[in-house]
Parts: C-alpha cells; sequence; structure tokens
C-alpha cells in the first residue's frame, strides 16, 4: 500500500498569541485583534476571549457585549508576516513539500524528509518544539495518510495538541467525526445534513454518492470520498493564489458616492501595489459593500484583457458602484472592498510518486 505522511501545522490564535507574546501586559487577558468598542470586526481572539463566545469576523460591538473586560488591539500585518516567516524557517528544515494556507497553518509532506526520520509524529513533534524555541508561540499538528484527515486532527486537541490518526484509526476516526467538525462542512451545510439525521461521518457513508449530489451538488461527490478517508491532493508547494485584494473597515458610516468613492480610492491603490508586487494581473474585478446592518453584497466584472493599472481598478469600481441600486439597501456603508481575480496561467500537468510506508507513523 502506498501511504503518504502528512502533518497540518496551525498555530493557536496566531494574532492574538503574537501580541500577547509581545505584550506580556496582555498575557491570559481576554484580547481581540481588530476592530474597536464601538465598531469594526474581530481579525483574531485570544483563547481567554473565546471562553465568552468571541470569535473571528465577529462585529467588535457583540465581542464587547459577550466579554465587557475585552481588550481591542491594533492588528500589526508585517509583525505576523515576520513571525510567520520564522515559522516557515522551521519548516523548510525539515521538507520543501511546504503548502502554506495562510500566515499561520500550512500542509507538509514529511514521507520523503530532509532528516531522514521515519516517523512523522515525532517530526510533528520536533517542529513544534523548534517553533516554541524561537517564537514562543504554540502550534498544533494533525498527522495522517492525507491532507483532509491532517487538517482535521490538527483541529481536534487545541491549543498546544497534537493528534495522529494512523492508517489504521482512519476509518473509526472518521466514523465517530461530528459532521459539524468535517473540514468543508461549513455551518449551513451541516444544519442541513442534521436536518436529514447525519450526525457523524458513519451517518454520512451511509449515503450514496448520486444522493449526496441530489442534495449538496458537486460537494456531495467531496463528502462521498472523505468520509471514505479518499483524498488524493497533493502538498503542492507552488499552489496559486487565485486573488488579490484589499478592504477597509470605517470608523463612520459613508453615505455619500462622493465620500464612498474618496474612501476606496486608497483600497484601490493597496490593490495595485499587490498585484504589482506579486506580477499578476487578473482580468475580473469584484467589489465589496458591508452595510450598517451588516447585510454584504459583492459586484463584479470581468474584462476581455488584463486589468494592469490603478487607473482602471478605479474607473471598474466607479463603475460597479454606479451600476447600483442603492435605494435597495440601507443608509450607511460600514465596509468597501475590492479583489481582482482571474488570474492568467499556464497549462499544467502533475505526476504524483507514490510512496511506500516502511515504518507506522
Amino acid at each position: 500500500m502506498t501511504v503518504r505522511k502528512i502533518i497540518h501545522i496551525d498555530m493557536d490564535a496566531f494574532y492574538a498569541s503574537v501580541e500577547q507574546h509581545d505584550n506580556p501586559e496582555l498575557k491570559g487577558k481576554p484580547v481581540a485583534v481588530g476592530g474597536s468598542r464601538e465598531r469594526g470586526v474581530v481579525a483574531a481572539a485570544s483563547y481567554e476571549a473565546r471562553k465568552f463566545g468571541v470569535r473571528s469576523a465577529m462585529p467588535s460591538s457583540r465581542a464587547y457585549n459577550l466579554c465587557p473586560n475585552i481588550i481591542f488591539v491594533k492588528p500589526r500585518f508585517e509583525r505576523y508576516k515576520e513571525v510567520s516567516n520564522q515559522i516557515h524557517e522551521v519548516f523548510r528544515g525539515y521538507t520543501d513539500l511546504i503548502e502554506p494556507l495562510s500566515l499561520d497553518e500550512a500542509y507538509l509532506d514529511v514521507t520523503q524528509n530532509k532528516k531522514g526520520m521515519l516517523s512523522a509524529t515525532l517530526i510533528a513533534k520536533a517542529i513544534r518544539k523548534e517553533i516554541k524555541a524561537k517564537t514562543g508561540l504554540t502550534a498544533s499538528a494533525g498527522i495522517s495518510i492525507n491532507k483532509f484527515i491532517a487538517k482535521v486532527a490538527s483541529d481536534y486537541n487545541k491549543p498546544d495538541g497534537i493528534t495522529l490518526v494512523g492508517p489504521e484509526k482512519v476509518e473509526t476516526f472518521l466514523d465517530q467525526l461530528p459532521i459539524k467538525a468535517f473540514f468543508g462542512v461549513g455551518k449551513v451545510t451541516a444544519e442541513k445534513m442534521l436536518a436529514l439525521g447525519i450526525t457523524n461521518g458513519s451517518d454520512l457513508k451511509k449515503w450514496s454518492k448520486e444522493a449526496l449530489i441530489s442534495h449538496f451538488g458537486k460537494a456531495g461527490g467531496f463528502y462521498y470520498e472523505i468520509v471514505r478517508g479518499n483524498d488524493e491532493r497533493i502538498v503542492n508547494p507552488n499552489r496559486e493564489r487565485k486573488s488579490l485584494g484589499a478592504e477597509n473597515t470605517f470608523d463612520y458610516d459613508l453615505k455619500e458616492m462622493a465620500d464612498i468613492k474618496i474612501a476606496i480610492e486608497p483600497i484601490a491603490n493597496t490593490v495595485f501595489k499587490r498585484l504589482e508586487k506579486a506580477n499578476k494581473y487578473g482580468k475580473t474585478l469584484t467589489v465589496k459593500i458591508k452595510f450598517s446592518d451588516f447585510t454584504q453584497i459583492t459586484r463584479s466584472t470581468s474584462e476581455p484583457n488584463e486589468i494592469r493599472t490603478l487607473d482602471q481598478i478605479l474607473e471598474l469600481t466607479f463603475k460597479l458602484l454606479e451600476q447600483i441600486d442603492w435605494k435597495d439597501f440601507p443608509e450607511g456603508i460600514r465596509l468597501l472592498g475590492i479583489t481582482c481575480s482571474n488570474f492568467h496561467t499556464k497549462e499544467t500537468s502533475e505526476i504524483v510518486d507514490g510512496y511506500q510506508l516502511t515504518l507506522g507513523f
């Protein structure tokens, strides 16, 4: 049997943990990165804040109501990137097959590794120990035969935990896994599955592929495979970004078109600089708008040629804004964002090598 050894590393409450590490006065206290007491959105919450129900993407006002003692800290993305680079330097000491998912998490294929270690579990332990020594932060790890199971496993014993799901334990692990814990099953889908009597992996496995596709569309085929432990996706160190964008939450609601256009210009400029730095230019531009009542809309346009200049970004953005029938939406905009996608990519083919597992995980 050809089996891969995949590790998923996920830093624990990364942004908030960096802030607590850099400012010892915040240690042990409920911290929210982003927003303020009055408005904005929580980008990350410390575990002390999570005990009160505070979560990322939650309105700051809601976080304050749940936890009146919460401390709001402005995000420092350059600092987070600096720490992320230290973490990835640790990864590179073990393997070059690293697929970053964000600043604070990544997949690693350690089937064949630079240390010549036969145990993926020992590698994960060594990586976590080295990260702690270099950054002062804790990481959780999941180890298994593919990306899906490793991802689920890393969340199993958070924070500062490690979970191994070896080949012989995959079936039992997935059968007992609550449906809401399946990576790729969101809140709405989980509620729909629960209504159909699907509470865990064992229940999901009873459904045919055709029935799942009928109820959940294309994703149904994905659910059919993953509940059986089938995930052939490779750890891809050259994974292409599919979009680049920027957004901003404002301290007051924008109500006039003139103010909206002024406010969106620096966002467009940030997007343009990020596209230039990445040397990526797409054909699709999307504007995101969140209103004062937190309803959200997006508007997109696709061009025959790549969008390569700041003037083009601004022209297309203003055109999309002017096409909106504003009377259908509440007064006051609290957030604006611009994303560029549909990048030009070369067609490539991949050959995936199988690996023979010689010793256990």
